[in-house]
């Protein structure tokens, strides 16, 4: 197994596709111990012939589908509405569009391009620095997956056996409290600065017409959340009833859509979708490894001599998770660490719940920290910043997600408390 694991580590190291990285280590610990290569296609197909899956292909179709619809507009036009006349105005409106896309869309990546596409030159053209402005679109991002609809909750729950609905309830708050923290951040670097504001606060109709045009795309998460706690349909269900949603809103409402777009969508899906099986695919060989050479086991009994309280344990995971988060996509990360820690956590009774809110938040820190951190990279193709600058820009933000990850991680209730509202958590 050592050779497996060291293989893996040095596969990524040099840049090697996660998969293949997996596929790599898995394949040699089966030569290693002669174990017939024919497992390879077995683990790997019943990785992923488990029907909560389909939720991933069907909750990043609704996004994109959405997103296509011109929905990002009428969203920046109601946080504008709302918070524009604070100081750092448009600031503030990165970060709650962010917030509000996080509902719809559950994709950092998606966030980051559609509202930094829109926001960052804006921005810089009411007087912020591009860097500061490419930092507010990046760090705003880490929101999507944290409140719901989220494909990582929907991943975690798969390999942990927990509830949907209670890890994205478990979300909403973390994710609301991560929002008002980097607006407090935009505040006082913006003061500090003298940002720009709105002129005017804006007036009753405008607010009544702004929160009109923002019902449409909200309604998408209160349908997905109501459904699913109202027993009207499973997380899988609710995810098909998200692009039903999603196609009626862009053909008939808004009526944006049309086959091109439609095309684009579908593309888009398969070609996200194909990338996370695969990686589920190849984990799930390299996890039977694990397994079977009894690491969660030994680990946890490792952990259980040197960690005498959970706080420590707690704050140990939060370090390494941080320090993984900035090198391995979070997908596979998932799937790979969360049995380990299940095992770790649980003789300090740690709720499974609670563990999945601070595994998520940790590891979509990691989209802004370089050198694996998509968002910095997709800010830095729009502003053609280096990614040392937009880095440093980020800093302020990263400190102020990083706060926000011990809070949740050290007062439960700020995950626990909607899913025990709701009886899915004890």
């Amino acid at each position: 197994m050592l050779i497996s694991m060291v293989s893996f580590i040095v596969l990524l190291l040099i840049g090697v596709p996660i998969a293949f990285s997996l596929g790599t280590a898995s394949l040699l610990f089966l030569v290693s111990k002669g174990i017939t290569l024919g497992l390879i296609a077995q683990r790997m197909f019943t990785g992923i012939d488990i029907f909560p899956f389909m939720a991933i292909p069907f909750f990043v179709l609704a996004g994109e589908l959405m997103n296509s619809s011109g929905i990002t507009t009428r969203l920046v036009n109601l946080a504008s509405i709302y918070v524009g006349r604070l100081r750092g105005g448009l600031g503030h409106v990165n970060i709650v569009a962010s917030m509000f896309f996080a509902g719809i869309t559950g994709s950092a990546v998606a966030d980051t391009s559609a509202l930094g596409s829109m926001l960052i030159p804006a921005m810089v053209e009411e007087g912020f620095d591009e860097d500061f402005s490419a930092a507010v679109t990046c760090s705003s991002s880490v929101v999507g997956p944290i409140i719901p609809p989220s494909i990582p909750f929907v991943v975690y729950s798969l390999v942990s056996s927990t509830s949907v609905a209670a890890l994205f309830l478990a979300g909403m708050f973390p994710g609301i409290l991560l929002g008002l923290s980097l607006m407090v951040v935009n505040a006082v670097i913006s003061a500090k600065r003298n940002y720009p504001r709105s002129a005017r606060w804006p007036t009753f109709s405008e607010m009544v017409k702004a929160s009109l045009a923002g019902i449409v795309p909200m309604m998408m998460p209160i349908i997905i959340l109501g459904g699913i706690l109202g027993g009207i349909f499973t997380a899988t269900e609710a995810s098909a009833v998200a692009v039903v949603y999603a196609l009626v809103v862009g053909l008939f409402v808004y009526r944006k859509l049309n086959w091109k777009k439609i095309k684009g969508a579908f593309l888009v899906t398969a070609k996200t979708s194909g990338v996370v099986f695969l990686v589920i695919a190849c984990s799930n060989v390299f996890n039977w490894a694990l397994v079977t050479e009894e690491v969660p086991m030994r680990m946890a009994m490792y952990v259980s001599e040197v960690f005498t309280n959970k706080y420590m344990l707690l704050l140990a995971i939060n370090v390494v998770l941080l320090i993984i988060g900035t090198f391995m996509e979070g997908t596979a990360a998932l799937i790979i660490l969360v049995p380990i820690l299940l095992s770790i956590t649980k003789p300090f009774g740690i709720e499974p719940v609670m563990l999945g809110a601070i595994v998520v938040l940790n590891l979509m820190i990691g989209l802004i920290t370089p050198p694996v951190g998509l968002c910095l990279y997709v800010v830095c193709g729009i502003t053609k910043l280096s990614i040392e600058k937009v880095s440093k820009a980020v800093l302020p933000f990263l400190a102020a997600e990083i706060v926000t990850l011990l809070l949740v991680t050290y007062i439960e209730p700020l995950s626990l408390f909607l899913p025990r509202l709701f009886g899915y958590v004890k």
